[in-house]
């Protein structure tokens, strides 16, 4: 039988009778309409749904339609695992109740987030010589416990790890996969996650999954089974994590990790130190071990000789023109400790030592073909830089990484040339009315469709949007002075239930800092991002509490859904423009610059527009929601691009002057005083 999906979207079809409170929108309608004919024709297409249309109906139910009715699979890539749970919890299973035909959706995770159970048995047996310390070993009875407890074997249910790297003992790891040799083969939890995958009608996956498959891809081999359409929802994140899984970056904590797991020369444990040879003998292992020890003077010699070289060298950002800035004796030491590893693994007595030496030698070999290609800059269009982080008194975290200047090419060729249908949604994708040109020039899609859909919100009655002219702008050495009273009214004004938004932790810091004092005095329970606990964490103590005030950056402007009273109140304290002197931004600024172009209006004001409209779109979230958006940033007037921030507000809103006080214009109060 045909999926009707106009029926099924109609005030009185059948999701009406299943749920409660539904609403039939046009909008909804419309987006369902168009994916269908996208994926008739296996086409491209952008479609931006303002909140509360109900994408994910939208573009679900045209997804069945392909799946019943032609016998294609469906990928579906999103940034949260809130929305993937959302899908795989509630939106599939109410579809599937109501369309007759059968299908399956499953929710694909990436191999490193499964218990290997006979890993795990291994490294029990052998946790005196594997584990460093009492939290280390604690850690392997903590996932010990788990695995008798666990249905999936995956991370989503482990407790918190004293040592979460003591993981790595016991996780599915491709290179050291016995297969159907292995003997637990099968009760795996990671082949029975597989076989659901292949088997799979709708695949529900996070972009990081979905673009490190397309990187794979394109190196001829791949995670995912093949599909025939794609949707992409969360959209205006992806070129960022498209450009992250096609370049590198080689850190010290990783490669001082995998050293760790074969021997530390601290505590005489790890991976070799439990290694029994076929023969009895010790030679070959003590040989390896040297090199292992020898791998490591070569990391620390080689992140040294980056930190001293970007100290006396280097620009502030980090950034690397010319090739060679310091001697590579990284690359040879992790191909002769791979080579070792590789002599190693083929005169051990069991089977499983073999495929655990498998993997190490292969990450070795990994790690010395990027230091190689890293320090020669060999990928042409990536841009490349140091990063540097002193922890403490003696430790340090260094890095040495690249990315694509412009993501779009490599889209264009490795994903959008295929046979695959391509639908890319977000509640903000153009920069104004019907303008998509920014977004798809960036993701290589130029020649894609584009559909924009208004939100069925009423936000001229649902939103004030409060503009403070009176503020100095950002660059006046008197604006965390302004900004922090004006901050206190508004949070005043609604009684808490506020987000304050900034593009920093830097300014984060300086302003928390003044505020935490006469917040605190005043029974306002402060949320710090950063400080305060996981995302996931600070979101649920900032609903239990409707005077809740949340201080956050980046990840707060977009992907949070806090409906109801909760939350009354977004303070946008800075328009959310990109640092200019970060090494990606930058080379992407100078990229447009030589081609002829404008980098602030191509570039650096179409995303903050784009950032801007994320901002302003966490405060209504239904029909019941009300609040304030409160810009604490002049240059919405006070400059000529301010115009485009403030077109981009939703339809119906007025923009409110906010009037300083005559205390404050006069004298602000002293902290105690705000209240």
């Amino acid at each position: 039988m045909p999926v009707d999906m106009d029926n099924l979207l109609s005030l009185d079809g059948a999701l009406a009778r299943r749920l409660q409170g539904f609403e039939s929108r046009p909008q909804q309608t419309t987006m369902s309409r168009a994916v269908e004919e996208t994926f008739a024709r296996h086409g491209r297409l952008l479609v931006e749904a303002g909140t509360g249309v109900g994408k994910s109906f939208a573009y679900l139910l045209p997804a069945i339609k392909r799946v019943v009715e032609h016998q294609e699979r469906v990928v579906i890539a999103t940034n949260t695992i809130t929305l993937q749970e959302q899908l795989i919890e509630h939106d599939v299973p109410v579809l599937n109740a109501v369309i007759p035909e059968e299908f399956t959706a499953v929710l694909v995770k990436g191999r490193g987030n499964y218990l290997s159970l006979r890993r795990l048995k291994l490294a029990s047996e052998r946790q005196d010589r594997l584990c460093s310390d009492e939290p280390a070993r604690h850690s392997l009875h903590l996932i010990e416990d788990w695995a008798y407890r666990t249905t999936d074997g995956t991370l989503t249910t482990l407790p918190q790890l004293p040592r979460p790297s003591v993981w790595d003992l016991a996780q599915s790891d491709s290179h050291n996969c016995m297969g159907k040799k292995c003997p637990t083969y099968q009760t795996c939890f990671f082949q029975a996650a597989r076989r659901r995958m292949e088997h799979g009608d709708l695949l529900v996956c996070n972009h990081a999954l979905f673009f490190a498959d397309l990187a794979l891809r394109s190196r001829g081999v791949g995670f995912l089974p093949p599909y025939d359409h794609v949707i992409l929802d969360e959209a205006h994140g992806i070129e960022d994590v498209a450009s992250e899984h096609f370049g590198l970056r080689l850190s010290e904590g990783r490669i001082n990790h995998l050293l760790n797991m074969l021997y530390s020369g601290r505590s005489g444990k790890g991976f070799l130190a439990a290694l029994v040879l076929e023969d009895g003998s010790t030679e070959t292992v003590d040989r390896t071990i040297e090199q292992s020890l020898t791998a490591r003077r070569a990391a620390d010699a080689f992140f040294g000789d980056l930190v001293r070289w970007q100290t006396a060298h280097g620009p502030a950002n980090g950034r690397i023109d010319v090739a060679g800035i310091v001697p590579n004796d990284l690359t040879p030491a992790m191909n002769g400790l791979a080579d070792q590893l590789k002599f190693l693994r083929d005169r051990v007595k069991r089977d499983a030592d073999e495929f655990e030496l498998n993997s190490y030698l292969q990450r070795a070999r990994d790690i010395a073909n990027e230091a190689q290609l890293l320090v020669d800059l060999a990928i042409d269009g990536c841009v490349y830089w140091i990063e540097s982080e002193s922890t403490g008194r003696r430790t340090r975290r260094a890095a040495l990484a690249c990315q694509p200047v412009d993501v779009g090419p490599i889209l264009r060729e490795q994903l959008f040339a295929r046979d695959v249908s391509v639908v890319l949604t977000s509640a903000t994708l153009a920069t104004g009315p019907g303008d998509f040109a920014h977004i798809a020039s960036r993701l290589g899609c130029e020649e894609a469709t584009t559909l924009q859909l208004g939100s069925p919100f009423d936000h001229g009655a649902q939103m004030r949007v409060l503009v403070d002219r009176s503020m100095p702008g950002p660059e006046r050495s008197e604006y965390v002075d302004a900004l922090v009273p004006r901050i206190i009214r508004q949070i005043r004004d609604t009684d808490g239930g506020a987000f304050v938004l900034f593009t920093s932790f830097a300014m984060l810091d300086r302003v928390e800092a003044k505020l935490r004092p006469a917040l605190v005095a005043a029974g306002y329970p402060l949320l710090v991002h950063g400080r305060d606990g996981a995302r996931g964490l600070l979101l649920k103590r900032f609903k239990e509490d409707e005077r809740s005030v949340l201080l956050g950056t980046s990840s707060f402007w977009q992907g949070v859904d806090v409906r109801g009273r909760a939350l009354r109140n977004v303070i946008i304290t800075r328009l959310p423009f990109d640092v200019p002197d970060r090494p990606l931004v930058q080379a992407r600024l100078d990229r447009i610059r030589e081609q002829g172009g404008n980098p602030f209006v191509d570039d650096q004001l179409p995303r903050a527009v784009i950032r801007f409209r994320q901002g302003v779109g966490r405060l209504i979230r239904s029909t019941a929601d009300t609040g304030r958006v409160v810009v604490l940033d002049p240059r919405i007037v006070t400059k000529p691009y301010g115009r485009r921030f403030l077109a981009s507000l939703p339809e119906g809103v007025e923009v409110e002057w906010i009037e300083p006080e005559i205390d404050e214009a006069l004298d602000p109060p002293a902290p105690d005083e705000w209240f």
